[in-house]
């Protein structure tokens, strides 16, 4: 077998004829790479009444990897989708059967961390499903510091049950190296 650059193919001959490469750097296939910023620009096409509309004026819902739940317009994104620009931001938080909405402004979140974007739609905007209420953001405090307190009491006499019987529990505060 002959060692030859990918410019340099072989002759031409008979039915193992290769078609010759397009001269500059070999390149891969477009399909094998989807960048953030190439999802994105799949929507930055789509018309309305008034004209063509980019993505970057919808209000969209992004959830993070840490759980947290962003609502705001999306004004900007660097090329490879690494950083995502909001404006007009609010972080809606959800405990139980309540939620309640907190103002944050412009917001600058880092690509890696969106675990789901998706798009609001503004006539279905301002409905919320039956279960949840919106209350105050101190009354969602409130019930989270009594939610965590209840799952803390709940993991412990989980852990001495399980202790009981022989287990050691999770996150008990001991080292092994």
């Amino acid at each position: 077998m002959e060692n030859l650059p990918l410019q340099d193919l072989p002759p031409a001959s008979g039915a193992n004829h290769v078609q010759p490469m397009p001269a500059g750097p070999p390149q891969l296939p477009p399909q094998m790479f989807t960048t953030a910023a190439q999802l994105l620009d799949l929507t930055d096409s789509e018309l309305t009444e008034a004209g063509l509309l980019s993505l970057s004026e919808e209000k969209l819902v992004l959830v993070l990897r840490d759980g947290r739940k962003i609502i705001g317009v999306l004004r900007s994104w660097d090329q490879f989708g690494t950083l995502l620009l909001l404006a007009d931001t609010i972080e809606r938080i959800f405990i139980q059967d309540v939620y309640a909405d907190i103002g944050r402004g412009i917001f600058l979140i880092r690509g890696e961390n969106v675990l789901l974007l998706g798009e609001i739609d503004l006539d279905k905007d301002d409905y919320i499903p039956p279960p949840f209420k919106q209350v105050t953001p101190e009354d969602v405090h409130a019930r989270m510091v009594e939610e965590t307190k209840r799952r803390k009491e709940t993991d412990k006499a989980k852990a001495k049950k399980l202790q009981g019987l022989g287990f050691e529990a999770e996150h008990s505060g001991e080292i092994l190296f």
